[in-house]
């Protein structure tokens, strides 16, 4: 009697055990089947305004907001906005830029000014250039990610702060992937490149390029970094677009107080090594917006951008191309 005894507290056991294994299996499918599937693209896999949404992902934050992000890289804003307009992609991030394309047709809506300013991106040079000054620059091959980017508004920027004429520096496309701009730099294809500086401080550690001048000594509020969500998704779920955007102000926030930790994500996502990371949070940390709120310089620089990458034929009228309804009460 005394081994039967022992055998059923074994069995009573192993079915509570069973039990709640079963339990706990449905609860998770009940979890994982009410989270919302979001399609996130970002515009280039490095840039500092733009990571957030890994290192959100990573920490299970967006998760907590009933989010199961599917984030897929580009090379561009252009190319974001084309899958956007296409339907694969829900969500993207990217730069203000992009709102001339919402003035031209894309089927999307900037929906947060995640970064005012533009700290993360500057000038570089090939290690070996002869280019020490900016005035060096006049008439040079510069790299831009692409047609009507940011990047390419920000080279031809420096050229009419230097008064050199919109035409005084030639932007050459070869887009924003590390490996396109290293190659550029040692084949001597440009003779600066517009990147972001975790790219620039890596090359500088390898000895491949050197930082000329962050963008930031020319350039104040443009939406350097912005998120937008299609208009599909603004009408059938815009429950979800607010979710997003909660779970993305609830990442800057641990950001802020989180160094190590960031540093850390952001160094694996990049393939950048730690050293490099932790010069760019210092670097960016301050840039980011705590309310996703659009302010009048950042709409009026992006207005005159348009005009000056002949995106448009007119000014438009910029309140049409972003939306402040989605943001968090």
């Amino acid at each position: 009697m005394a081994a039967f005894g022992s055998i059923w507290c074994v069995s009573r056991g192993g079915l509570a055990a069973g039990l709640f294994l079963a339990l706990a299996s449905a609860g998770a499918a009940s979890t994982a089947s009410a989270a919302t599937v979001l399609n996130v693209g970002k515009a280039s896999s490095n840039a500092s305004a733009i990571i957030p949404v890994n290192v959100g992902d990573k920490l299970g934050i967006f998760a907590r907001h009933g989010l199961d992000l599917k984030i897929a890289d580009f090379t561009g804003g252009s190319k974001l906005a084309q899958a956007m307009t296409a339907g694969g992609i829900d969500i993207g991030v990217g730069a203000g830029t992009e709102m001339a394309l919402v003035a031209k047709g894309a089927f999307m809506l900037a929906v947060c000014n995640a970064a005012p300013s533009i700290p993360f991106i500057g000038i570089a040079v090939p290690w070996d250039s002869p280019i020490t000054t900016v005035a060096q620059l006049k008439g040079a091959k510069i790299g831009v990610s692409s047609p009507g980017s940011l990047t390419e508004w920000l080279a031809l920027e420096l050229a009419r702060r230097e008064g050199w004429g919109l035409q005084g520096v030639t932007p050459v496309s070869i887009g924003n992937a590390a490996a396109s701009v290293v190659a550029a730099f040692r084949e001597h294809l440009v003779d600066a490149d517009v990147a972001v500086t975790s790219l620039i401080f890596d090359m500088e550690e390898k000895r491949l390029g050197r930082l000329l001048l962050p963008v930031s000594d020319y350039a104040g509020n443009l939406a350097a970094g912005a998120i937008f969500a299609t208009t599909q998704l603004t009408k059938t779920d815009p429950d979800a677009i607010r979710a997003f955007l909660a779970g993305w102000l609830e990442t800057i926030a641990f950001m802020r107080s989180h160094k190590e930790e960031t540093v850390n994500i952001e160094s694996a996502v990049t393939g950048f090594p730690p050293s490099v990371m932790s010069r760019e949070y210092d670097l960016t940390i301050g840039m980011f917006s705590s309310d996703c709120r659009f302010d009048a310089q950042s709409l009026a620089t992006l207005k005159r951008s348009f005009m000056d990458l002949q995106l448009l034929k007119e000014a438009p009228d910029m309140s049409k191309l972003y939306s402040e309804t989605f943001l968090p009460k």
